[in-house]
């Protein structure tokens, strides 16, 4: 299993030529425009790249382990050339998160808030909410995220894409294993790669989209190193009151 922040360092003008694609490792399905609007690109002034999702105009919701201490982070807006980088004025992981947890691949609160000075033009906050309890076996998910198209390859990172999961194995409140329904696991098929940390999980709740967890991490195909086998999904089920109360502290109407 490996976290999916993308440790590497990306020229803005090589981001400003990414335009929205059908695939993410292969997907089979473009996200919505509703759900595209909400997805955004969080780079660290350390080199990482993860995906983050807007539950209020300026707020965006990540994986704690793409927040590391003396780390300054930035959003991208793409409607002007070159890009534009908004620098977040905050940034606090879970403080139940636990990086020594996440390494050693066991659940722990994996979620983290950005405030930004002002709105991401030409975007728009999802719905934050929680999976149905309880989840079940086979249940859908859409995995919607901005990093690249195979494994150990930078192709296509900041490009918003999306793929259609099901829940496998025993999903609880603290982890959910996603997998491609037609090749569940046996081979390389479709999933969260590297940069789609963070990245939100979207749930179809009476007939609207709900943002129901982050992405945490991924294997290939019969568990092994990289993409396309296992999407490691932290829901929100135990961090939503947390999110909410950050977020309202900083002024967010949620």
């Amino acid at each position: 299993m490996i976290p999916l922040r993308r440790p590497i360092i990306l020229a803005v003008a090589t981001l400003a030529l990414a335009q929205p694609s059908h695939a993410i490792v292969g997907s089979r399905s473009a996200p919505s425009e509703t759900i595209s609007r909400a997805v955004v690109t969080v780079i660290g002034s350390r080199g990482n790249v993860c995906t983050g999702s807007l539950i209020a105009p300026t707020i965006v919701l990540t994986a704690g382990h793409c927040i590391t201490p003396n780390t300054s982070y930035r959003v991208i807006d793409y409607t002007t050339q070159p890009p534009r980088l908004i620098s977040a004025q905050k940034a606090v992981t879970h403080p139940q998160f636990n990086m020594q947890a996440m390494n050693a691949h066991r659940a722990t609160a994996d979620v983290a808030l950005l405030q930004l000075p002002s709105p991401v033009p030409n975007k728009a906050p999802g719905i934050l909410g929680t999976p149905r309890i309880p989840i079940a076996t086979g249940a859908p998910f859409t995995v919607v995220g901005i990093g690249a198209t195979a494994s150990n390859s930078d192709a296509g990172v900041g490009t918003v894409r999306a793929a259609g999961l099901t829940v496998t194995g025993r999903p609880g409140t603290l982890q959910m294993r996603l997998v491609d329904p037609l090749t569940q696991n046996t081979r390389t098929g479709i999933g969260a790669c590297t940069g789609d940390s963070g990245a939100p999980v979207f749930e179809d709740q009476n007939g609207s989209s709900v943002i129901v967890g982050v992405v945490s991490w991924s294997t290939g195909a019969n568990n092994s190193d990289g993409c396309g086998g296992l999407t490691g999904v932290t829901p929100l089920t135990l961090y939503k009151d947390w999110i909410l109360k950050t977020a309202r502290s900083w002024g967010a109407s949620l």
